[in-house]
Formats: structure tokens, sequence, C-alpha cells
């Protein structure tokens, strides 16, 4: 790229407009879902009593009953023809952290010379997409090409463009999951399981427990011609080089401010798409970085959460080169400024309400306060025993460059509950008065103005991965990227895995205060409420280890959980390994969600999938350095010694001219001699990262090849962009060709 080039596109970035967006006339409620099979649609397009049938599936979780599928196909089919589809595809998340398609028209032979539209049951319910070339650990090889995706019922089908699709999980041959889909629908089948025991302990009528989520999406717009003119962006996702700019977040003016006119004209053209693909969009709002904003929906049931977040990534790259943007989901795409994360708020209901709602400070229900302090408390006691293997499940070479910055929760995973909710479970711990315990949800201001205000019985810790937000818990350390399923599936077996034990325990100690005389019917504590309470009291101290209200940025908490037993590791490669402890694995066996061999294979994805992260980074940082860097640097410092050559052939008529001349090319020569050492210790460390990765490639350990890559080339990487960070900011702006941080981080 000229030096002309690039200034070209600066302006061109500059000069752009936003585009007119096309709105429509209905109110966002009339279009919500206009490409998505609704159940107002499968009433209109399904028999009766298939549509019956169908709704039993998705509400109770009843098995699907293959007879019903060619009528339910027969509708879909209906209902796409009608709505312009030609195509069908089978909808899955493969453990590329993305999604995947393959798209089938609907056409076969009518027998006749002709074709005909046609959409089978068999169709619908199972297709042989090959397993051979996703990632799968080792699962199935290469010449065992079969794998499988069937229909979930539960995430309702769209259309995108002419092509029907259909969520699915895809597991192998022999039944294992080579996806997400499928271990997250068990992970929920498992909580429900569980939770619903539990709250029968409470509660006689209940018969489901839903595991809600609601996420929010941060994300980085850059003007497309900017992005182009980046080959790190480009090919990484990140810049892996660049000077801060002088101004970037340090006045907090763009964090809530006015949304530029593009990006508007942007977000409104994303969220209608969304909202006709049912995706419930509720905020949008600029973040603390320049030209990051954040997309958050309405709560919904977890696995159709991650559905929509998954499609709404997707939707989101397309709309944005609609408006010549270029969307950036990873977590660190700038250094200097904040990255972007996707906070998982996590929560618990029934048909009869929220189970981490707090009990009304009128209440004398104290069912309502064991249910209230039995949710939380287990919930914190599945982030205790399992808070390595919740790190696991959000780590990634992209998120590692986020977590522990002062923008993001540190890596170790902890939980922040507040003022209220802690001295709640103190006094549990120390007394069976709950009914004491729930008080002070009321705050009013004397200001007549100003009416009462309900607070929340939890403040905020913006430090905290895992925190207590009123009636849920707020995940925070995910990635922007990432799959929200890999951090649900991992908490909600961890939590069912709790509640089952918190369970079973009760049920022993019911059975043993029961033979007391003081525990009977009409005493006052029954032994059922005394159980729970002895039980709760264990479990509170148990997990307090993990309770943190404090500072999660600062050094002093990093010694303090590690003497509390918490995972303090930073490496992404060894974080991994707790997928592998025994702790982990008998825990994801024992309710069922994902076997031995199933979480061997996928630690074998995620460290192949940290190499080649980190193996592409370092190529194309090599690239820029010896095709970019050097040359850039290496002509700009030729034009120095030129200039310092004139200077002493005009100044050497004399002793005081020289000395003249002497001060004029004193400032040239210093920059000659810094230019002279950077790029030749750039050279020399590309030519070191190479060999790190030489050496880190002939191990034939994909963990220990991955942990070397951490150790040896990531190092390397960081050197050689401080030396070219430094040059940036010595070599003339007009000789610099890549787009620098001061163009890339304002929109116009």
């Amino acid at each position: 790229m000229s030096t002309n080039l690039r200034f070209q596109v600066v302006e061109e970035a500059f000069k752009k407009r936003a585009l007119a967006v096309d709105v429509p006339h209905e109110r966002p409620s009339e279009y919500f879902g206009k490409y998505v099979f609704t159940r107002e649609k499968m009433y209109k397009y399904l028999p009766k009593d298939i549509y019956e049938k169908l709704t039993d599936v998705m509400d109770n979780g009843t098995k699907l009953d293959r007879s019903i599928a060619d009528a339910v196909a027969a509708g879909m089919k209906h209902w796409a023809l009608d709505m312009g589809a030609t195509h069908y595809t089978h909808w899955f998340q493969p453990l590329t952290e993305g999604t995947a398609e393959k798209h089938d028209a609907f056409v076969e032979h009518d027998g006749k010379g002709g074709m005909v539209e046609n959409f089978t049951g068999k169709l619908l319910v199972q297709q042989e997409p090959d397993a051979s070339s996703f990632p799968n650990g080792g699962i199935r090889n290469t010449f065992e090409a079969r794998g499988y995706s069937a229909w979930d019922p539960t995430s309702p089908v769209f259309i995108i463009d002419d092509t029907l699709c259909i969520p699915t999980i895809f597991i192998a041959y022999t039944g294992e999951a080579l996806d997400y889909k499928a271990p997250l629908l068990r992970a929920l089948h498992a909580v429900d399981k569980a939770a619903t025991d539990v709250c029968r302990l409470f509660y006689d009528d209940v018969k489901k427990v839903r595991v809600n989520l609601g996420w929010e999406q941060e994300y980085f717009l850059v003007d497309e011609g900017l992005y182009s003119a980046r080959p790190d962006l480009m090919l990484t996702g990140r810049t892996l080089m660049g000077h801060e700019s002088a101004k970037n977040q340090q006045m907090d003016d763009h964090y809530f401010g006015t949304i530029p006119d593009r990006v508007q004209a942007f977000m409104k053209d994303l969220e209608i798409q969304a909202l006709e693909l049912s995706i419930p969009c509720k905020t949008r709002h600029n973040e603390v970085a320049p030209n990051q904003f954040e997309l958050a929906p309405i709560f919904e049931e977890c696995n159709l959460a991650v559905d929509h977040n998954m499609l709404l990534m997707s939707l989101m790259k397309k709309v944005a080169r609609k408006h010549g943007f270029r969307v950036l989901l990873h977590e660190k795409p700038f250094d200097g400024i904040n990255g972007s994360g996707k906070h998982n708020n996590w929560s618990l209901s029934t048909d009869t309400g929220v189970l981490l709602h707090a009990p009304a400070k009128s209440s004398a229900d104290t069912n309502e306060t064991l249910r209230f302090v039995t949710f939380i408390v287990e919930t914190l006691m599945a982030v205790y025993r399992h808070n390595g293997l919740l790190k696991a499940s959000i780590m990634s070479a992209t998120n590692a460059h986020r977590l522990g910055g002062n923008e993001a929760p540190p890596s170790i995973i902890s939980s922040f509950l507040g003022k209220y909710v802690s001295e709640l479970l103190d006094g549990i711990e120390q007394t069976s008065n709950l009914k004491s315990q729930i008080s002070n949800l009321q705050k009013k201001f004397d200001i007549p103005q100003i009416p009462d205000l309900i607070v929340d019985n939890t403040d905020r810790n913006r430090t905290s991965p895992f925190a207590f937000t009123g009636n849920r818990f707020e995940f925070r350390a995910p990635g922007s990227s990432a799959n929200c399923a890999s951090a649900m599936i991992a908490l909600n077996s961890a939590v069912a895995e709790a509640l089952i034990s918190f369970r079973r325990r009760v049920d022993e100690r019911m059975a043993e205060y029961a033979l007391k005389p003081e525990y009977a019917e009409g005493t006052g504590h029954t032994a059922k409420f005394h159980a729970i309470v002895s039980v709760l009291r264990d479990d509170i101290k148990t997990c307090r280890p993990v309770r943190f209200d404090g500072n999660g940025y600062s050094d002093e908490w990093v010694s303090e959980a590690r003497r509390r037993g918490l995972d303090v590791e930073k490496s992404c490669p060894v974080i991994y390994d707790h997928y592998l402890d025994d702790d982990s694995i008998r825990m994801f066996e024992s309710t069922k969600v994902m076997t031995a061999k199933e979480l061997a294979a996928r630690n074998e994805v995620k460290w192949e999938m940290y190499v080649k992260t980190v193996q592409i980074e370092a190529r194309v940082l090599g690239d820029l350095a010896m095709n970019h860097i050097i040359p850039v640097s290496t002509h700009y410092q030729s034009k120095l010694i030129k200039n310092v050559q004139g200077i002493n052939d005009i100044f050497s008529s004399s002793r005081s001219a020289t000395q003249k001349a002497d001060r004029l090319s004193a400032r040239n020569i210093k920059l000659i001699e810094e230019i002279a050492e950077r790029t030749e210790r750039i050279e020399q460390l590309v030519d070191e990262l190479t060999d790190a990765r030489r050496v880190a490639n002939r191990i034939a350990s994909v963990r220990e090849r991955a942990i070397a890559y951490h150790d040896t080339v990531c190092p390397k990487m960081q050197l050689i962009r401080d030396e070219a960070d430094h040059l940036e900011m010595i070599v003339e702006d007009g000789l610099w060709t890549l787009p620098k941080y001061r163009e890339l981080l304002f929109i116009r």
C-alpha cells in the first residue's frame, strides 16, 4: 500500500455518511418473528393434533415422536415456500466457535421429467453433513467421515435469505457430541431435574425449572477501508502492532455518549433484522472505548438465547458490511483500551417465579426465604468446587488478552454478593431466625420530589467475574467472540451437581431428625426445616473462600486467592487441564452431560485451536515486521542520512559553520542510530520467533505444544510489538503505510 493510498483510505472513511435505513411502517411487535416458524405459524400450518404434540415436546421435554415428523416437515415447507425460501439447511454449532450449514434445495425429480418441491420428516429430523473436516479431538478419524445432525425442536426454525435454517445438534456416528448444543441440552436437563427436586422441598407443585440467559454483546466497529488496509485485523481480528492514540478513552466521553449517525443507522438496520428473527433486542449504547458498542436482549430460555447470540454475531457481520463497517468481535482488538466481553446473566425460574429473587420485605413465608438462600448458596457451592473449570470454560487465546486488565474481571473466579446478601448468609450461619435476616431492601431518599427507590439486595462490583445482581448471577468473564454455550455447559452442570448433593444430604438429615421428638410437627422447627438449615450452614462455611467483595484487580487478591485454594493460573493451555480433573470428569459423567472421552476430545480441540491462533498471529506479525516495519523505517533512515550529508556539505566552509552543522545533525544522527538499533533488534526477534515456532511445532503432544507457544512464542511477539510501536512514533507520518490507532478508533 502506497503512502498516498493510506491517506486516501483515511479520507474516504471520514467522508462517509450514514445510509438510509428502510424502517418498517409497523411497530416492532408487529414484525417480530417475521422470519421464524413461531407458534402462531405452527398453529396455522400444522394440523391441530400435530401442533399439540409438537408444542408438548417444546414445553415439557417429551420425546419427539417420529410419526409426526412428516406432517411437521410438510407444514414447515409450506410456510417456507410462502416466504420465498428455496433451500433448507441443518444449522449447527461445531467446535470451531462458529456455526455451520450445508444448503440443499427443496426440489426433487417428479418422475415425469420435471421437478417438485419436497421436504420429508426424515430430512427434517436427521442429516449426515460429514464429520471429517470439523474439529473432533480424535473422536473421528478422517476416513470415518460420518457425522449426524439432528433437529432440536425446542429452538424454532427460521429463514435467512432464501434458506430455511433448522437448529440441530451434531454428533459422531458413535454418538459422542461434536458440538456445543448437545452437551448444553444435557446440562439444562440435568439442572432442571436437580432444581425441581430441590424446589419440592418448598413447593409441591413445581414441575419444571428453566434456565434463563441474558447475554450482553460488546463489539467494535471500524471503517471497512481502514480494516482492509490492516493485514493483522483482516487475518487475526486484532492489531498486532500500533502505538496508542494520544486521545482514546481517558476522557470517558464515549461511554453512553451520543451514538454517531453512521453507527445509529447500522444499529437500526441490525435491530430490525434481528427482531424479524425473534431476537429480542432491548438495549444499545456506546461502550467505554472509542468505536466500542453494546447490544443486549431481553432474557430468554438458555438454549434459545445461545442460538440467538450465535445468529446475531453472524447477522452483525453481514449488516456491518452493508454500512461500510467491519465488526470486530475479538476480545482485545486494540492495545491500551478496553476489550470486549459478553456478560452472561444467568438465572433459574419456575412457572411461579425466579428462584434467585429475594423475598419481599413484608413476606412472612419462611419457605420463600429458605428457597432464596438455598439457590444462592448452592450456586456458590458450584462456583467454589469448580472455579478452575469455570475459568477454563471462558478461556481462549483471544480472551486471555482481556482478562485481568482493568477493564475486565480477573481470571480468578470469585463471587461478589453485596452487603445485604453477605450479611444474610453470615447471619444464617449463626442463627436459625431467618426472618430477621431479610431486611433493608428499601432505601428512602429524604427528597420530596424523588419517589422511594426499591434497591437491589446487592450492589455492583465490576471487578467480580461472577456477581449476584439482584435476581441473577452475572458471569462477566466470557469473551465477546465466544459461544455462550461453553460457559453455560460448565455452570449448569456444576449447579446440577451441587443441587443433587444438597437434596441428598437434606434427605439424609431429615431421616435422622425425624426420630427426634423436638423436631416433630407442631413444634415450630420441623425435621425438614432443621435439615435444610443445617445443610445450608455447612455449605455457607464451605464455599466462603469463593466469596470476595473487594478489588479483584489488586495484587493482594492474587495472593489471598491462592491462600484460599482458588485457581490463580494464568497460562491458557494449562487452565484447560481443569476439564480433565477427576472432579470435573466425575461431575460431567454423574450429570450425564459429557463422558471422559468427550472431555478429552474437546481439550484436544482447545489446545489445537490455541496453537493455530497464536501460530497465525506470529506468522502475520513476522510478515508485517519484515515487509512493512523494517522497509519503511530504513527508508526514513536513508532520508535522515541524506539530510545529515546535505547539512555537512552546506556548512563545511568554516569552523563555526561546522559546529552549527554538528548541532543541526545531532538529532538526526540520534534517530538514525535508534532506527538502526530497533530494526536490528526486530530482525533478531523475528528469527527467534520463527525458531520458537519450529521448535514448538516438533512437539508431538498438542498440550505441550500449546504450552510451548504460550511460554516461548507469545513473549517474542510482545517484544517485536514494543519495538515496532516505538518506530511508529519515530518514522515520518507520511511514510507509515498502516492506518494508525488515531485513524482506526474514531468514526466520523
